[in-house]
C-alpha cells in the first residue's frame, strides 16, 4: 500500500511553513451537501488553491480520483503537457448520479515527486 499523505498529519506550527506545499499537492472537493436520489449532479476537484503546482516533465499532478468510501466513482489521468510545462492548479468536474444512500467522498491526487495525497473526506445527503 502505497504511503498516502494528509496536511492534517502535522502540527498547526508545521502546516504554516509548509502551506504552499500542502495546497498544491491536497486536493478539494466542491459539490452541494444534499442532492436528491437519481439526480445527476458536479463534483468539482481542485488541485492547489493559492499556490501553482509544477508541470514540468518529471514533477506534476498525473492523477486525480474521486471515491465513495470503497468505491472508486471517477478518475482523470495527466501528463506533464496537460500545463503547457507551466506552474499551474488541475481542476477536473464529473457529473455523477446520487445513489440511494448518503455518499461519503474523498478525493485522491498523485505528483509525480511527492506520492499520492487525500482530501478531507465530504459528506453528501441523498434525500
Amino acid at each position: 500500500m502505497p504511503r498516502v499523505f494528509r496536511p492534517v498529519d502535522i502540527t498547526q506550527e508545521e502546516k504554516e511553513i509548509r502551506k504552499d506545499y500542502f495546497d498544491r499537492h491536497t486536493p478539494r472537493i466542491l459539490c452541494p451537501e444534499s442532492v436528491r436520489r437519481g439526480e445527476v449532479f458536479r463534483v468539482q476537484v481542485q488541485v492547489g488553491e493559492h499556490y501553482t503546482h509544477p508541470g514540468e516533465t518529471d514533477h506534476y499532478i498525473g492523477l486525480v480520483q474521486l471515491w465513495n468510501r470503497e468505491t472508486l466513482l471517477a478518475e482523470t489521468r495527466y501528463s506533464p503537457q496537460a500545463l503547457a510545462g507551466k506552474p499551474g492548479n488541475i481542476q477536473v468536474d464529473w457529473y455523477i448520479t446520487a445513489p440511494e444512500v448518503s455518499m461519503n467522498l474523498t478525493a485522491m491526487s498523485y505528483c509525480t515527486q511527492h506520492g499520492l495525497w487525500t482530501s478531507e473526506p465530504r459528506a453528501v445527503k441523498v434525500v
